[in-house]
């Protein structure tokens, strides 16, 4: 680990905590922001400014989009890791990210027949960017403490909420520009976004980071080795690993189903919900703030539920099993809609259904993603940590391909009813059955940890952050 940084704690956290925190909010904010509108733009008319494409090549493209990315941090947490740092590896992907979202916002009138074409190089641009950026920055939260501090469980919770402030902010501003000035404007504020976080990473990260991310992490490892060479993982290590990658693998099926938020849910609020309140028609758009704010509101009072619950409280892996029962209850929640509310290409359905359906699938991401992110953090070695980081994000891309191509079943018209029911109950089931296997391996992943987690160490996400709100509220 490289020297901590001497800036002084705020909150009782390292100030470095909350440069973090306000660098992956606005990049958080350009690309939310951006994935608001992308299947909405895609499927626009031509006339509309869009490219007229169906709802299945829309939904296709969101998924291999959404895949890559989420692949595209494993090569960059192992560039972090090998050549640049983590610090230049931050700097270096905001700024193709910056570059991504401008050349998306290019007006179609400046590009004669190249629409489609500069579409792509802005994808591609934002994919590699977000390569180098996710993983690193992840990353750095947990080298702002030493081993054993458990503060980083709590940083990374408070870190979640910046993520999260972002992901509502984002879809508001950029949709209502999308909406109010052409879809192009949407982009152009998803990029000032990205722009905001990288000034914010040049202009303060050598006084609240001092020396963190500047050294890759594999040359500091082998600095801190007696032998100075790489040594082999130990038995401990190997079975962490193994936990590593057994919850990622099962994380594919929350998100498979988590992500049909940006595709199918997004055309679904756009083409089958009555949008009107008060005379006003609320943008698609919108919709996706819902997630973020709920964790925003909901994320103290799940936490304040783990900390009643003392030594009762579920380890990681049975909180992942809670994750994917939420996520069938959403879709649940769904069917009840379509069974309700009736049949017919014009059903529009009320939005509550839509409030719902968010609401639980929150619930079950506040039990699996902050989670997961710590327990990489906690559980992989030293020079494997932006990498394995990586392996996180890589599950994740495979789900949102999958979920892409789920999502393209949707189809068109009065069909698209039929085959949205049909979703809703295969991904519903899936994750009902998903929940019961995790449940019945949780004490099986708990022994690999070796101690990393145990029913008397309160070592949650959720439960550091519950202390510090009860503490918080007695001071007041």
């Amino acid at each position: 680990m490289s020297s901590l940084p001497k800036a002084g704690d705020f909150l009782g956290h390292p100030k470095g905590l909350f440069l973090l925190f306000g660098t992956e909010m606005w990049e958080r904010f350009g690309y939310y922001g951006m994935r608001a509108i992308l299947v909405l733009y895609l499927v626009a008319l031509v006339q509309e400014g869009g490219f007229g494409w169906s709802n299945a090549d829309a939904l296709s493209l969101y998924g291999t989009f959404t895949m890559a990315v989420y692949i595209t941090p494993l090569f960059g947490g192992w560039l972090a890791d090998n050549v640049l740092g983590q610090r230049k590896a931050i700097i270096l992907g905001g700024l193709l990210m910056a570059a991504g979202h401008f050349t998306m916002g290019i007006p179609h009138s400046y590009l004669a027949g190249q629409e489609e074409n500069v579409f792509y190089i802005g994808l591609t641009l934002l994919c590699l960017g977000n390569g180098l950026f996710k993983p690193n920055i992840s990353t750095m939260v947990g080298d702002l403490y030493k081993e054993g501090d458990q503060r980083r469980d709590g940083a990374f919770t408070i870190f979640y909420m910046g993520i999260n402030l972002g992901g509502a902010l984002g879809p508001l501003v950029a949709g209502y520009a999308a909406a109010a000035m052409g879809w192009q404007w949407g982009f152009i504020v998803a990029g000032v976004g990205m722009v905001i976080s990288v000034l914010l990473q040049l202009a303060l990260s050598n006084k609240y980071l001092g020396e963190i991310g500047v050294v890759p992490s594999a040359k500091l490892s082998q600095a801190q080795s007696e032998s100075n060479t790489k040594e082999p993982l130990t038995k401990v290590e190997t079975d962490r690993i193994k936990v590593i990658f057994t919850m990622s693998v099962f994380s594919i099926i929350f998100w498979m189903g988590f992500e049909q938020a940006g595709g199918l849910m997004n055309l679904f609020a756009n083409d089958y919900t009555d949008r009107m309140l008060f005379n006003f028609e609320v943008p698609a758009s919108w919709f996706q703030s819902l997630n973020s704010i709920f964790i925003i509101v909901f994320a103290p009072l799940v936490a304040i539920i783990w900390l009643k619950l003392d030594k009762r409280e579920p380890n990681s892996p049975v909180k992942f099993a809670i994750a994917l029962i939420f996520l069938a209850l959403g879709f649940i929640t769904m069917i009840l809609a379509l069974m309700t509310q009736g049949q017919g290409e014009h059903l529009q359905i009320s939005m509550m259904w839509l409030v719902l359906f968010y609401l639980f699938h929150t619930l079950g991401e506040l039990c699996l993603s902050p989670i997961g992110l710590s327990m990489v953090s906690k559980l992989a070695p030293l020079r494997l940590a932006s990498m394995l980081m990586g392996i996180w994000f890589l599950c994740t891309a495979v789900a949102n391909k999958i979920a892409g191509f789920v999502g393209s079943f949707l189809g068109e018209g009065e069909e698209a009813l039929d085959n949205a029911m049909g979703i809703f109950i295969g991904l519903g089931a899936t994750a009902v059955l998903s929940a019961v296997i995790m449940y019945l391996l949780s004490d099986k992943l708990v022994a690999w940890m070796h101690g990393a987690e145990g029913q008397h160490e309160p070592q949650t996400t959720e439960h550091i952050l519950a202390e510090e709100l009860e503490v918080s509220a007695e001071k007041q």
